[in-house]
């Protein structure tokens, strides 16, 4: 019975060390991603188009032309 005691004590300590490893890694910058924004600009924007009328000219305009 002792041994499983070693074992979960042993468990935790591995477990604390590569949290504190995980840590020190994200926190100098290991996995900030450099490659993507050097690339960003060779990938095609894709255009979204907004249904919104730009002045209250247009709304109403709008408005006569879907009902008819």
């Amino acid at each position: 019975m002792s041994i499983i005691y070693l074992l979960i004590a042993i468990s935790i300590f591995v477990a604390i060390f590569f949290f504190v490893v995980f840590l020190y890694a994200v926190r100098s910058g290991q996995y900030d991603d450099t490659y993507t924004p050097s690339v960003r600009m060779l990938f095609d924007d894709e255009l979204v188009k907004e249904d919104k009328p730009k002045s209250k000219k247009e709304s109403k305009s709008n408005a006569l032309n879907q009902t008819k």
